[in-house]
């Protein structure tokens, strides 16, 4: 039986992560009101309305956040599977007509009334404690075996074919990325990876040409003032916002582009807003700032594996890759580096399943922090003994 283990007093919060967080937070408040202000007042009467459930939003980020902290790793370890089962199986429920909220041709949210909850996100969480949890307890079986191999392709491919289904492309890519990334950390032979690789090159092709909807998007992504009035309006406006923009911006509050000329503009395209008001030194800010978080996660990760925390680093690692994932496909989309996708920039973007998600995400990581502190890095806590016998025996045969 897991018992509910406290955090010793001598563990202190990882300060670096925290003022990370709150700086991105901070930002996400003052740009959502901004980019979003013109549009709310136009159609809700209220200038502030979507400001105001940005912060009600991040009041259930931080208590969602609170909850996840408090729960210990050997807890999550046991939850991997669970959770999973819970995620595919929502991601089910969305698809029935009815229960489903449908939005832009995509069927990916369950509405409670005040809140609809986008499913993908919660997978995205699910997942991350899956592999962790299913590498961490089963090593090294799990790294050279088959068998072990295809059962969590198998499981992988559900998951990813229900978010196509949806459809959501942009979740597909980063929730089968961050698997596969998993994979390889955790130790997997490059030989897996081959089929696995040509098999999704093989999938992506045929699901763009099989999609209209998919093709066009790319071809307008290639040129997209050639169409800049109807398939290209969306990505015209915001390389018009980038412009205008230029070293500094226009300055706070001063966006053109949000006046009704670009769409999404205070969730998916918040980014081309943020270029033009506060300029290109302000995106670089930004980015550093996202740099520093995906940096710090990382750092807690190896930290936690030196110390034999398995579950902890996988979990770290898969949470960087999400962050890293979103973050450049975002802003990839925003400048016209890649095809329309359509996922939010971390902690900026209006968007409550994504900010509480994120917001749980890096509670988990400042859990591993903190329980990294009080581990030295002699000692075993959270261990996988398959792992350490195996890790034993190769020092043995080196010495």
């Amino acid at each position: 039986m897991v018992k509910w283990q406290p955090l010793l007093p001598a563990s202190e919060p990882d300060w670096k992560l925290l003022l990370l967080w709150g700086a991105l937070v901070s930002v996400g408040i003052v740009m959502v009101a901004s980019a979003s202000i013109a549009f709310a007042s136009a159609y809700y009467g209220n200038a502030f309305y979507f400001v105001e459930r940005h912060i009600i939003f991040l009041v259930m980020g931080v208590t969602s956040a609170a909850v996840v902290f408090l729960v210990p790793g050997e807890l999550w370890q046991k939850l991997g599977e669970p959770l999973l089962i819970v995620a595919i199986m929502l991601l089910v429920v969305v698809l029935i007509p009815g229960i489903g909220k449908k939005v832009n041709g995509s069927q990916r949210w369950i509405s409670f009334g005040f809140f609809a909850v986008q499913i993908s996100e919660l997978a995205k969480f699910a997942v991350i404690i899956f592999f962790a949890s299913y590498f961490s307890r089963r090593q090294p079986v799990a790294v050279s075996s088959w068998k072990e191999f295809g059962a969590l392709i198998a499981v992988l491919g559900v998951l990813l074919a229900l978010l196509i289904l949806e459809p959501d492309f942009g979740s597909t890519v980063v929730i089968g990325a961050t698997s596969i990334a998993i994979m390889f950390i955790a130790g997997l032979k490059l030989r897996y990876f081959l089929p696995m690789a040509l098999g999704a090159l093989g999938m992506l092709a045929a699901l763009a040409v099989a999609s209209p909807y998919r093709l066009k998007r790319l071809v307008t992504f290639l040129d997209p003032w050639a169409d800049q009035f109807n398939s290209g309006y969306q990505l015209t406006q915001s390389l018009i916002a980038f412009g205008r923009g230029e070293w500094f911006g226009v300055g706070l509050g001063n966006s053109v582009q949000k006046l009704f000329f670009l769409p999404e503009a205070h969730t998916d395209f918040i980014f081309a807003i943020i270029a033009e008001e506060i300029g290109l030194i302000g995106c670089v800010l930004l980015l550093a700032i996202f740099a520093g978080l995906i940096k710090r996660t990382l750092t807690i990760a190896s930290r936690c594996y030196n110390r034999h925390l398995f579950f902890y680093a996988y979990a770290c690692f898969g949470v960087a890759i999400v962050l890293s994932l979103q973050v450049f496909i975002n802003v990839g989309v925003s400048c016209g580096l890649l095809p329309t996708k359509g996922l939010t920039l971390p902690f900026i973007s209006y968007g409550g399943s994504s900010l509480i998600i994120c917001c749980s995400m890096l509670a988990l990581v400042m859990r591993a922090s903190m329980e990294a502190n009080v581990v030295p890095q002699t000692q075993t806590a959270v261990t996988n003994p398959s792992r350490l016998r195996r890790e034993s025996m190769v020092a043995g045969e080196m010495s």
